[in-house]
Order: structure tokens, then sequence, then C-alpha cells
């Protein structure tokens, strides 16, 4: 009301001042005497302020009389304007909930839960049936062909370590056969290649975007948390792992997978905790599943990087140098193994076929002589995994001297490899005729193909 009646007053001031301009300038035309000198004259004797001042100022009076006369302005004008400001509220209220999911894709697996989850396994699987109906189950889908010592490491590394690096020329069957594995447990692997650019954590799982408000999920987070919701195992390939650095891009998993309690396993995925974050997204933070195994293919050549002892310290090397000859078989049904039964079938295997006493005073007497000659020496880490590994492969069907003599050439070995190559060359004689005092002169070829290898003379 009060705004109106200031409108009236401005209104009036201007009619008032407009009548008194052309009044002055009327009376100052007819006398003759010019306000201020002949500008303000025209030829008729009418001045012009008339023209510049007073009719501008009365055509405006008239025009905001029209305008406040309509009863209805106030009314039409502020309805839109209030429905503006409504709509636009409506749009930030919609925009707020469209950001309120930042994990779209792990959400979605969330409303699935468990319900695609595999309700039963088998129950009469043994180690060593596993290995020979994967051979088997290779050759006969996909004619892929492998020796059974090589199923026998690959298996046996799967339970020592949940990384492990298959390496060797190209178009052995690297990539194939962990691509083959997941076929046979019934859960398709999963395939990352590796970009050269990797450098950090956020190539593999993903990183928070400011701009769109969203995580960028990529697939092995995916399949990582998947792998929550049921007890298959998980095979995820990063093919062509060291066409970067390892060591950089996947350094967190390093550590983590190295942990013994396997509830410290958890990654850092985002700086804080949203109230609608994906279940299994805790303060940030996801627990890497144990059924989940990690499985690196490299090329050694000119175009790769070479993976540092960090990598191959924690994890089970396979090196694929040759192709096995082609053979027939029948094909297997898929074996319907969980990561629980595979890790109940390690400990039975270690509970049952335990590194002898005879062979652990042997690697015993190799470790001082390694000291001695080469400053190299197993170390905890490395003895850990050859009281898990032997005795696996043994209940794989293998025999316990080539557990040893597969896992010493490429766990001690490789580390004398990194030593002076004159030292090396001076002292392979001396430490092949150790390794023939105490496992005997036929025994232990890879071992024994290595120290030749590298002292030049194979």
């Amino acid at each position: 009301m009060k705004k109106h009646k200031f409108k009236w007053i401005i209104l009036i001031v201007l009619i008032a001042v407009a009548t008194a301009l052309l009044v002055l300038a009327i009376r100052g035309g007819a006398d003759g005497t010019a306000i201020s000198g002949d500008f303000l004259t025209s030829r008729t004797g009418i001045p012009l302020l008339v023209c510049i001042i007073a009719v501008p100022l009365l055509l405006l009076s008239l025009l905001l009389t029209i305008a406040f006369a309509k009863p209805d302005a106030p009314t039409v004008i502020a309805a839109p304007i209030a429905q503006q400001g409504e709509s636009d509220a409506e749009a930030e209220s919609e925009e707020e909930e469209a950001f309120t999911e930042r994990f779209n894709k792990l959400t979605a697996i969330d409303a699935k839960g468990s319900a695609h989850a595999r309700l039963s396994y088998d129950r009469d699987v043994t180690l060593e049936s596993f290995c020979n109906d994967l051979r088997a189950f290779a050759a006969a889908k996909r004619k892929l062909y492998y020796s059974i010592d090589d199923i026998r490491r690959f298996v046996a590394g799967m339970a020592v370590s949940h990384i492990l690096i298959l390496q060797g020329m190209s178009g052995t069957g690297k990539t194939s056969l962990a691509r083959v594995f997941g076929e046979f447990v019934d859960n398709p692997s999963t395939i990352i290649p590796v970009q050269p650019m990797w450098k950090e954590r956020t190539d593999l799982v993903g990183y928070y975007n400011e701009f769109t408000k969203r995580f960028n999920e990529t697939l092995l987070l995916e399949k990582m948390y998947e792998a929550r919701y049921n007890r298959d195992i998980y095979i995820t390939v990063l093919d062509e792992m060291n066409i970067a650095r390892v060591e950089y891009y996947f350094a967190e998993f390093l550590s983590l997978l190295e942990l013994p309690e396997k509830d410290e396993w958890r990654l850092d995925v985002v700086a804080d905790s949203w109230p609608n974050d994906p279940k299994y997204i805790e303060n940030g933070r996801f627990l890497i599943p144990s059924n989940m195994w990690f499985i690196g293919t490299a090329n050694n050549d000119d175009s790769t990087f070479a993976i540092s002892d960090k990598v191959y310290d924690r994890a089970m090397i396979l090196n694929l140098d040759t192709k096995s000859d082609p053979f027939t078989a029948e094909l297997p049904r898929h074996s319907h193994l969980s990561a629980e039964q595979f890790e109940e079938l390690k400990k039975n295997a270690i509970a049952s076929y335990g590194i002898s006493q005879k062979n652990l005073q042997r690697l015993a007497d190799l470790d001082a002589a390694l000291i001695n000659m080469f400053s190299v020496t197993f170390g905890n880490r490395i003895m850990k995994q050859i009281r898990e590994y032997v005795p696996v492969y043994v209940a794989c069907g293998g025999d316990e001297l080539d557990a040893l003599d597969d896992i010493l050439a490429k766990k001690i070995m490789r580390k004398i490899e990194t030593q002076n190559p004159i030292h090396i060359h001076n002292r392979a004689d001396d430490l092949l005729s150790k390794f023939t005092d105490l496992f005997g002169e036929d025994r232990m070829p890879l071992c024994r193909e290595r120290i030749r290898r590298m002292a030049g003379n194979s």
C-alpha cells in the first residue's frame, strides 16, 4: 500500500513540474523576453524548452497514469515471479537429489544384492582332481594345452598369494590360462588391459569427479564389489601389467594383500562418507574381497618395464616359456568350487603334506651356503611361501622336491641374478656342487639350469 502512494506522489510532482515549465516558457515567448537569450526561442516565439523538457515529462506522466490505473497490474506481475521462484527451487531440489548417489554402478549392485549368487557348490573336489580336470577342460574346450606341472604351479601359486604373475614369450597362453580358469569355475575372468600412462591407484579403481559430483567407477571396482555378494572365485587379469610400472599403480594392493588378517585389506576409495554410499563402502574405504585373485601377464621385451623386487617378492611366479604338445581329452563338467572351499583345501594340504624334516634341513644348509657365497638369504617371507607352496603342490599330485626346485628357481635364483656377473661365474661351479651334495645329482633341474644360464655355460 505504501508503495502505491509513493508512486502517485512521484506522478503528481512530475505533472506539476511539467506544467510549470510549460507556462513559464509560453509567457517568455509571448512578451518577447527570452528566459535566457536567443537559444531559448524559436522562429515562432515558442521556447525550445517546451519541446526539450515539458513535452517528454507530460508524455511520461500520461504513461505512468495509464500503468498505475490498471487494478490487476500488481497481481499479474507478481504471480509469474512467484511461480518462477518455485520452479527454480524445484530444479535445485531435483539437482541435489540427482547427486545424492555418487556410486551409480555399485548402488545398482546393492539393489540386486545376492540374488545371483550361487546357491550350492561341489563337495567332492580335491586339489588333484581339480588340476586334472582344469587341464582337460582347457584342451577339450579351448584347444589350449598345458603341462600338468604348469597347472599344478598355477593352482599352488593361487593358494600362496592373491597376486600371480604369468610371464614368458608372447603366444604361450598366459592370458588364455587365466581366462580358461574363469570358465572352468563358471565365473568368467575379468580382463583389464593395463595402459602405459597408469601411475596410481585411481587408474585401477576410479576417482571422484568434483565437477559432476560422481565417482568414476572402473570395471575392477565393479567386479570387486560384486565379489562381496557371493563366494565364487573371482579372477582379474591385468593384461600386459608391466607396460606401466607395476609398483606405481598397484602399490596399495601389494601392501594390503600381504597383510595376514584379511579384514585389514581396506582400500581407500573416497576421502569422506555420504549417508547413502553403497553398503560396502564404509567411511570411504572398501574391503578387498578375499575371493578375488589378481593375475598379471608380463612380456619381457623392450616395450615393457622391468618388474621390481617388491612385486616379485609378494607375488607367485609362473614361467610359460614353451607350448605343450597337443593331447586328446574328454570335456569335464565345470567345477563349482567356492573360495572358502579352496582355502579349506589349502589348509588340509598343509596339515597333510608338510615339508619333511630332511628337506627343511636341506633348505637351512642351502641358505647358509647362499649367505656365504652371495650374501643372499631366504628371509621370512620366502620361507612362509615355501611352507605353503610345497604342500599344496604335492596335494595337486606333484613331488615335494619338484615343488622346491620350482619355487627356489623363481624366488632365490632370481636374487642371485642381481649379483656381479663375474662373481656369479666364479662361484657357479661351487653352487652346483652344493646342490648335488644336498639333493643329488639328478634332482633340482630348474635351479641347475638357471645357475648355468647365469654363469654363461648353458
